[in-house]
């Protein structure tokens, strides 16, 4: 069968076992904490999150209401880089402690925007904002959709994007070249961004390789320090927290559900599949943000979301999603199936598949918020 390295596909495909060395599907694992432990200790070592900080302290940098909601604009500042910018959503007149949600933004080509992506707090948004929402959300906000039903909605800019962004002026003209931000809402300098921000993407990797870090350890680390600080607010009920998120942030989902077990409902859509789908069809589609190195001698890509198993976890494919192939997507949903069956926990794992392209439209997003509602509120 052809594949992305010729030759060579057949070799590399049979260098890992199925189920690899720490799959809860192996006959050898009987104990779930027992294998917990070891399965999610080897994972946070593979994605070597570097030094984070505590709690973050948030600064509210000003509230507003819009569309029934009202919302704060915080920022908090990590031991490194600018600070992260984050919007925290609620019904306006909700009171006592909600059940909360952390919506990961995506991916999309567009690192210049990261909050904005998922969340609306005017009637004016930027131009490619709406495009984008329109193209990927059914024209919808999820997050602050989401908000409405009675939840406390907390989504930040992670690295790499908006807030945590690569500036130009940080940069030798040998890597930043041509790339201006003088004028940077501007759509003109916004695509050029984005371009610049693509082409840097395998520098940034080589260098948190070299730093003996990863990326999805640095983006597991800042999504955790912004669980943190949701889990702090004395609105919300830590005991009742999930995540969610499309494309990267549907990645997200998968790597910080494995990492933290206060994730106690997810909803992954668009990011399902196998590293062998990886390996052999699709990783010229992808991000350099999905690689951990060695991992898939352990664990297959799907097994990192069946980390927190028994916790309930929601996976939404696209039948036509050019992200990935029809049967690794499905072979994944086998995988977290037999999971979740081993567990004796069948009910709390469920797939679902839907016509047409990458995205999260509004028949996914009502799917994903009935399945929040299931397990944290009922």
């Amino acid at each position: 069968m052809p594949n992305m390295i010729g030759a060579y596909g057949e070799w590399a495909a049979k260098l890992v076992s199925d189920p690899p060395r720490l799959s809860y599907r192996r006959d050898d694992f009987r104990d779930i904490e027992a294998w917990r432990r070891e399965a999610r200790a080897r994972y946070l070592d593979a994605i070597a999150s570097p030094p984070s900080g505590a709690t973050p302290r948030a600064t509210v940098q000003h509230q507003l209401e819009y569309d029934g909601l009202a919302i704060e604009h915080v920022t908090w500042q990590l031991p490194y880089g600018p600070p992260t910018e984050a919007l925290v959503l609620k019904p306006l007149k909700a009171s006592g402690k909600l059940p909360a949600v952390l919506g990961l933004h995506d991916h999309g080509g567009n690192k210049y925007f990261g909050v904005r992506k998922i969340t609306r707090m005017s009637a004016d948004p930027h131009p490619m904002m709406v495009r984008h929402q329109d193209h990927y959300y059914g024209g919808m906000a999820w997050a602050n959709e989401l908000a409405k039903r009675g939840y406390v909605v907390l989504v930040h800019d992670t690295f790499a994007f908006a807030s945590r962004r690569v500036r130009a002026g940080d940069l030798p003209q040998v890597i930043k070249r041509d790339l201006v931000e003088a004028n940077p809402e501007s759509e003109d300098e916004i695509k050029q961004y984005n371009t610049f921000a693509g082409n840097h993407e395998h520098l940034m990797a080589k260098s948190l390789f070299s730093a003996g870090a990863t990326w999805p350890g640095v983006f597991v680390g800042e999504d955790q320090r912004a669980l943190d600080y949701l889990c702090s607010r004395p609105d919300v009920d830590a005991s009742r927290v999930g995540c969610s998120g499309l494309s990267g942030g549907g990645l997200r989902t998968v790597m910080l559900t494995g990492a933290d077990a206060r994730i106690r409902c997810s909803v992954c859509v668009g990011m399902m599949t196998t590293w062998r789908d990886y390996l052999l069809n699709k990783c010229y589609t992808h991000t350099w943000m999905c690689y951990i190195p060695g991992m898939a001698r352990d664990l297959d890509y799907p097994e990192i979301l069946g980390l927190n198993v028994p916790n309930p976890v929601l996976v939404l494919n696209n039948r036509e999603d050019q992200l990935f192939t029809v049967p690794e997507m499905e072979r994944a949903d086998r995988i977290l199936a037999d999971v979740y069956a081993k567990a004796g926990a069948k009910d709390r794992y469920q797939a679902k598949f839907y016509p047409g392209p990458h995205k999260y439209d509004r028949d996914m997003q009502r799917d994903g918020f009935a399945w929040f509602d299931r397990w944290l509120k009922g």
